[in-house]
């Protein structure tokens, strides 16, 4: 039989007599108040089926291990076992909620951690491939990401600094006051320089370039001459000979070439002496073999080619042809002709102007590409030149029998090796007593008296025993020259210009000048004179460079000590060349030469009157004998290089021509001029360039 369904009447709960399981079932309780487990005797159908549907989960729920599960302590019958079970299933479920939320809250703080730790992984690779990505531009780029910052932009590409290096060999400091050099007269003016810059001893072309690459002494870089025998090697060093001069064993120090490659700053040297050696095994970017035809241009579109390769931030970089931070290039034309003609010649005049509109070139190329305050220029030369004559040789046999030498090293002066080392001592008094005889000698011992201020003499590849001419003089060997019979036949002597004196001589002096970012001083700033040993460390810090060990001590920013225009700036010394005999070597000339007799004077002066009116106006003479009135042919460009034995006949007087009758005389002339401008015509001791005395050219 069915039970009887309880009558539910609505909205009981306003009623007094509302039952309390009434109440319970139709009221809004909290979980712990207001429920007293007793059971409702009034429930709806509703309602129980919703019972019994629970309590049907409820047993499937609680049910464990199978059937056994089904009859265990959960499972009661009855209104009121259900009622009880409901408020436990209430209870049950707060506290499932409750475990609920906290395992909730559990896998939030869970979730959380491990949301920081890949965060912290994320940041971790973040830095490590910033780190990579710097160390992968480092090695990129020619220099560190500091050196990086310092590029300056030109309006196309962005430039590190850069440095041209020029060596203008043989160019002789009094060069500059011929009127001939009106680059270089205003590019001294643009940036800082000295009067002169001092060569190192011995002042001859391979020792002074590699001094200036290694800022080194010669005696401490070991190429100690041109040529010169090495005992250690038992090898002759001769600097014509690839096959006796580019082996990296010569070649000691480390040069500027070398020290910026090993640095990351990519170089270009352009026929530098010693450049081709393998030195230290450094790769170097660029290195132009020597090449001793080649024109001035063509060395100009070198550098303006490097110039223009892109840089390694521009659009086509590339690390196997790399734009260069620092140019070395090496010019010998004036030395070349210096040599040939003599430093005094009309044919050197020439060749001065063309080295000067190279320099020109050069300046106007950088312009065009925006880079006059970017690119550093340093122009320098090596050593200067002094004019030989056949009345100014010495015959070496004369002096000592070669055949007790093993070696003679050098040139022009003499370096000696005996063969019986024994013999030292005694061939060195033998010279010594030649010497008192001939003041145009000195004779040293390598280890008892060589002078301290040569720095020649710490290295076994120096020959213990020395001859040193005075500036002008020669040393030659019979079969080089025979004096006496060059004398007879009035025979000129070849080279008609040499170098490799006493490196404080004046006729030795050298030049330095530089412009340029690295350079910040007032336009045509003087500094005093030093030694050429300072060109390393210059020319380092210019790029930026950590110079190597080296004898020099001179740093940027350089320290001027006025201006060339200041009126207490030294006068320009032009030095007396020839130098006359017993002169002090360590002075310049200022002594004037022989004034010429009336009747001489008388008989050339009207012929060459023009001379003497450009002399008081205070030109430079020497262009004279192409321009004036006087109607002669136009003297040979080029002279070769074998004696002529007539060729200077009319120096004593027979077979001379007209023209060189003409020339003799104007020499005379000029001299007389000179000596009238120096004593009668007020400031004629200047030129217009300022120079101290006259030019002399002819």
């Amino acid at each position: 039989m069915a039970p009887t369904r309880p009558q539910v009447i609505p909205h009981r709960r306003e009623s007094s007599e509302a039952s309390a399981d009434e109440r319970t079932l139709c009221e809004q309780t909290s979980d712990d108040e207001g429920y007293d487990g007793r059971p409702s005797g009034e429930l709806s159908e509703g309602d129980h089926d919703i019972l019994e549907s629970e309590d049907e989960r409820e047993r499937l729920l609680t049910q464990k291990d199978g059937i056994s599960g089904m009859f265990g302590k959960g499972v009661r019958i009855g209104k009121r076992d259900k009622k009880e079970e409901m408020r436990e299933r209430k209870k049950g479920g707060d506290e499932e909620s409750s475990a609920l939320m906290y395992e909730m809250e559990e896998g939030i703080g869970a979730r959380r951690k491990h949301l920081w730790r890949r965060l912290c992984i994320y940041i971790s690779i973040i830095v490590l491939f910033v780190i990579l990505l710097t160390a992968a531009y480092r090695l990129s780029t020619p220099k560190d990401v500091a050196a990086a910052a310092t590029m300056v932009s030109n309006g196309t590409s962005l430039f590190a600094p850069t440095t041209i290096l020029i060596s203008l060999d043989g160019f002789r400091a009094d060069f500059l006051y011929r009127n001939l050099t009106p680059t270089l007269n205003q590019f001294i003016q643009e940036g800082i320089s000295p009067k002169y810059m001092l060569p190192s001893f011995p002042s001859v072309t391979f020792p002074n370039h590699y001094t200036m690459a290694t800022g080194m002494y010669p005696e401490a870089h070991g190429v100690v001459g041109n040529s010169f025998w090495d005992p250690a090697l038992e090898k002759e060093f001769y600097y014509t000979d690839p096959d006796r001069s580019l082996q990296s064993h010569w070649w000691g120090g480390e040069p500027i070439w070398v020290t910026a490659e090993k640095q990351k700053v990519r170089t270009a040297v352009h026929m530098w002496p010693g450049s081709e050696a393998h030195i230290l095994n450094q790769k170097i970017a660029y290195v132009d073999k020597y090449n001793g035809s080649e024109i001035l241009p063509a060395k100009v579109n070198r550098i303006m080619d490097l110039l223009d390769i892109p840089g390694p931030q521009d659009i086509g970089a590339s690390a196997s042809t790399p734009r260069p931070q620092l140019i070395a290039a090496y010019v010998p034309n004036v030395d070349g002709d210096g040599h040939k003609y003599g430093p005094n010649s009309t044919e050197i005049r020439q060749t001065i102007a063309n080295a000067d509109s190279m320099l020109g070139d050069i300046l106007k190329g950088l312009h065009e590409r925006n880079l006059t305050g970017i690119v550093n220029v340093i122009v320098v030369s090596d050593h200067g030149m002094a004019t030989t004559d056949v009345t100014r040789l010495i015959q070496l046999e004369d002096l000592i029998d070669p055949a007790e030498l093993s070696h003679i090293d050098g040139w022009p002066l003499y370096g000696l090796r005996p063969k019986n080392p024994s013999e030292l001592n005694r061939l060195h008094s033998q010279l010594k007593d030649k010497a008192k005889a001939n003041p145009n000698i000195e004779v040293y011992l390598r280890d008892e008296d060589m002078p301290a201020r040569y720095h020649f003499s710490q290295n076994e590849r120096i020959a213990p025993l020395w001859i040193v001419p005075k500036t002008g003089w020669a040393i030659v060997t019979k079969d080089e020259f025979d004096v006496e019979e060059g004398k007879a036949r009035g025979d000129v002597y070849h080279p008609r210009g040499l170098h490799g004196y006493d490196h404080e001589h004046p006729l030795m002096r050298a030049i330095f000048i530089a412009r340029g970012p690295a350079f910040p001083h007032v336009p045509g700033s003087r500094m005093d004179p030093f030694q050429n040993i300072e060109l390393y460390n210059i020319v380092c810090d210019s790029i930026n460079l950590t110079p190597a060990p080296n004898n020099g001590t001179l740093r940027l920013p350089l320290k001027p000590v006025g201006h060339h225009n200041d009126p207490e700036t030294p006068p320009n010394e032009t030095p007396e060349d020839p130098v006359p005999q017993n002169a002090n070597p360590s002075s310049s000339s200022s002594s004037s030469p022989p004034l010429p007799s009336l009747a001489t004077m008388s008989t050339t002066f009207d012929s060459l009157s023009s001379i003497a009116a450009s002399a008081s106006g205070l030109e430079d003479t020497s262009p004279s004998v192409d321009e004036s009135n006087v109607s002669r042919p136009t003297p040979p460009s080029k002279v070769s290089d074998t004696p002529q034995p007539d060729e200077e006949k009319g120096e004593k007087g027979d077979k001379e021509t007209w023209w060189e009758w003409l020339t003799h005389k104007a020499d005379e002339v000029e001299g007389w001029v000179e000596e009238f401008v120096h004593e009668h015509v007020p400031g004629g001791q200047q030129n217009e360039d300022g120079s101290s005395e006259e030019n002399k050219d002819f």
